[in-house]
């Protein structure tokens, strides 16, 4: 054997064992040897690693020893090694380190700190979407200034057809959902104030109930959930097929393309949904109101009329574009981020539908704060 390999000489002394081992015992020269070592089983006696004449061992080697010493101890054997330098013990100590850092088991998390862990990670998250979503609303605030300053470029029939997707096929949902929510505000305000014998303001509650808030913001997160996750559909399922890319291939912007009719049709529909949706809500409780209370519907309306002032039917309706602004942005936004998978499309769209909803009750808390500053 030249001083450039490895070998091993495996010898039987008395009733002892012995493994002499010579050479390079390098990672370039251990797969040669390395089943003949593997095969070795002294069984439960005395054994001797003799590495005397190994000429450079580095840490492929050192493992290779290692190893074998542990799976004769591991089998009964006492292994003693024999001709071990200072370099070489350094080796197998780092080795035999290692392993047995590998091998223990791994700490409990601490609840409280991978929670704190957690919360800053989503902060971070939060932060960049914020980033991001101003950057997107610059951007379209940018193309709606080229389009005011030249009209020509708005899309006529994708807007139409947008508006009558978002607006013209919801009348039947939103219309639905207000006037069930007029009766179920009617109902179960009758059956409080029926205590108090004055029955009669239940028209008063469904009335500034409907027209402030609920008309407004029950149409903003059925659009929510029903417009705002098609656009993201839509436009995810447009990325996914590398149509956008193509379009910026060809020179058009996908926010005056995709986003602008999508944004400026919800702008336009929204606030006669809202409409749509404040006079069923007040024509279920009217209804509610005629069958428990028996208040006609003359007498209801003249109560209405007494019920709500001039800023009350406004207050809600002028919520309507703000919203449909947000659900429209979030929904092109969350298109545009969707990566290169039908699943991707899923996730964003579920992100889009909870974002805005979240939003559209944020920006409506703030409203409110709003009009009880200014006294309306």
């Amino acid at each position: 054997m030249t001083a450039t390999q490895a070998w091993l000489e495996p010898r039987e002394e008395g009733d002892a064992f012995v493994l002499a081992l010579g050479g390079a015992w390098g990672v370039d020269n251990l797969a040669a040897i390395d089943n003949d070592l593997r095969r070795l089983h002294p069984g439960k006696r005395r054994c001797s690693i003799d590495i005397t004449e190994v000429s450079r061992l580095d840490t492929a080697g050192a493992w290779a020893i290692w190893r074998t010493r542990q799976n004769w101890e591991s089998d009964g054997a006492t292994v003693e090694l024999v001709g071990v330098t200072d370099d070489h013990q350094v080796l197998l100590d780092a080795v035999g380190k290692q392993h047995m850092e590998a091998q223990r088991p791994p700490r409990a998390p601490n609840a409280f700190i991978e929670m704190v862990v957690h919360l800053g990670e989503v902060t971070v998250d939060i932060a960049k979407e914020a980033a991001d979503l101003l950057a997107f609303l610059g951007q379209i605030t940018v193309a709606l200034g080229r389009h005011a300053l030249n009209p020509g470029r708005l899309r006529a029939k994708s807007l139409v057809f947008h508006m009558q997707e978002a607006g013209l096929n919801a009348i039947p949902i939103v219309g639905l959902m207000s006037f069930l929510i007029g009766i179920v505000l009617a109902f179960q305000g009758a059956s409080q104030l029926q205590r108090f014998g004055a029955e009669v303001f239940v028209v008063n509650l469904v009335a500034i109930s409907v027209l402030r808030e609920i008309g407004v913001l029950m149409t903003a997160i059925i659009v929510a959930g029903r417009s705002g996750s098609a656009f993201t559909a839509q436009i995810g399922s447009m990325k996914v097929n590398e149509e956008i890319d193509a379009m910026r291939a060809l020179g058009l912007d996908p926010i005056e393309v995709l986003v602008l009719p999508r944004l400026l049709a919800l702008v336009i529909t929204l606030p006669l949904l809202a409409f749509v949706a404040d006079l069923l809500g007040l024509l279920g409780g009217g209804l509610m109101a005629w069958i428990v209370l028996g208040i006609s519907p003359g007498t209801f309306i003249e109560r209405l009329n007494d019920a709500i002032g001039q800023w009350t039917f406004w207050v809600g309706i002028i919520k309507a574009p703000v919203f449909a602004f947000t659900i429209a942005m979030i929904g092109c936004y969350e298109g545009l981020q969707v990566g290169g998978s039908a699943e991707s499309v899923g996730q964003r769209t579920t992100r889009a539908v909870v974002e805005a909803i979240f939003l559209v009750i944020m920006i409506d808390a703030v409203f409110s704060i709003f009009y009880q500053l200014v006294g309306i």
